[in-house]
Parts: C-alpha cells; sequence; structure tokens
C-alpha cells in the first residue's frame, strides 16, 4: 500500500482517494447540518492559520 503526503501530512492510499472524492464534490452536495452553530463569542476565538501553523507537529 501506498502512501501520499497531503499539505505536509503523510496518509494513506486509502484516506488519499477518500480526500480525492470529497473535494470533488459541489459545494450544493455536502451535507453540514450535523454541524453545530459557531457562536460571535467563539469566532472571537479563532485565530487565523498562520498563527496556528507554529504548533503545527507533524508526524514523521
Amino acid at each position: 500500500m501506498n502512501n501520499f503526503i497531503i499539505n505536509g501530512v503523510e496518509v494513506s492510499e486509502e484516506q488519499f482517494n477518500r480526500i480525492k472524492k470529497i473535494r470533488q464534490l459541489p459545494d450544493e452536495e455536502i451535507d453540514f447540518s450535523d454541524i453545530p452553530p459557531i457562536s460571535k463569542e467563539e469566532l472571537k476565538k479563532f485565530k487565523p492559520a498562520r498563527l496556528r501553523k507554529k504548533n503545527l507537529q507533524v508526524a514523521s
């Protein structure tokens, strides 16, 4: 089985194929109904990705 690297993270061939299939879905076909709403207070706590990436650890 082959492994792939996506955005610096190693994934299996099965995971890669699932990601590829999901990326091909049009936005209209994505079901967001199980995601709870986010409050304004929660949004205020978010940090830009460039600030979070400093702490990202990738398995080697």
